[in-house]
């Protein structure tokens, strides 16, 4: 199974679209695919129409029993969305406890990794839309992940939020005793407005190598899609935006297989 963390210490940058974007092409390509929802907002529960105060288990079971999680605990808590092959764990807002619960207690940085391990020969991609603040959750992602997305939307402020999020990394390099590999994908790119150009400009000088040589561009079809609960590719086949995270899934896919080599 690969591991991929969707994430940004910043809110409204696109890690919802980009995971379920991702995760349904995916799918669409043969491959078993589950989403996890660790963000206590639930938008990628929401995403499916699914109610985060109403639901008996979500990703926050995993964490309420840590100390019995089991393949058939991890199971149950799977919900089959209608797409075939592409699988979700939703969330609910208990999450939003965690970090309280977080205090003193031992192995809540881990949960996630020991979630995945027990189905790991059942789902080919594991993909996890994390919150927009550092905490026990971005940590669970950034310990269980082989590869972070960064997505980045191109203005200034979410640039700043890049800056945090690359920090976060370098101080979880001393823990894990290796680098998270991660790809920073420009978002709600606009070439009609200076501010987006100049933004795109900037990423590019100061993070180089690391960021995506394509951009997602502004497309309100992704938004639709959104709202209809239906993943991109599928509701908007030749979207601009769809065509887009095909790019970037391929890139992905390519770095993959550079690595194996």
């Amino acid at each position: 199974m690969q591991i991929w963390a969707v994430a940004n210490q910043k809110g409204g940058v696109g890690k919802t679209t980009t995971a379920v974007a991702l995760g349904g092409l995916a799918a669409a390509d043969g491959h078993r695919v589950l989403l996890l929802d660790l963000d206590p907002h639930g938008s990628l529960t929401c995403y499916f129409h699914l109610d985060p105060e109403n639901l008996s288990g979500s990703t926050f079971t995993l964490f309420r029993e840590r100390q019995k999680l089991d393949a058939n605990l991890v199971r149950q808590l799977v919900f089959n969305t209608p797409y075939p092959r592409l699988s979700l764990i939703p969330a609910t807002t208990g999450l939003a406890t965690l970090e309280r619960q977080a205090i003193g207690s031992d192995g809540m940085g881990l949960v996630v990794s020991q979630a995945l391990a027990q189905v790991w020969d059942q789902f080919d991609l594991a993909i996890l839309d994390c919150p927009p603040q550092l905490g026990v959750l971005m940590v669970n992602a950034l310990a269980a992940c082989q590869r972070l997305i960064i997505p980045v939307q191109t203005e200034f402020l979410a640039l700043k939020g890049l800056e945090r999020i690359v920090h976060t990394l370098n101080m979880m390099r001393k823990s894990r005793n290796r680098p998270v590999p991660y790809v920073v994908v420009p978002t709600l790119f606009d070439r009609r407005t200076q501010a987006s150009v100049s933004s795109l400009r900037t990423l590019r000088n100061t993070h180089g190598d690391t960021v995506w040589p394509g951009v997602v561009p502004v497309d309100t079809r992704l938004r639709d899609a959104s709202k209809a609960g239906v993943p991109p590719h599928l509701f908007s086949p030749d979207g601009r935006g769809v065509l887009a995270y095909t790019s970037l899934l391929h890139f992905l896919d390519d770095q993959i297989l550079r690595n194996r080599a």
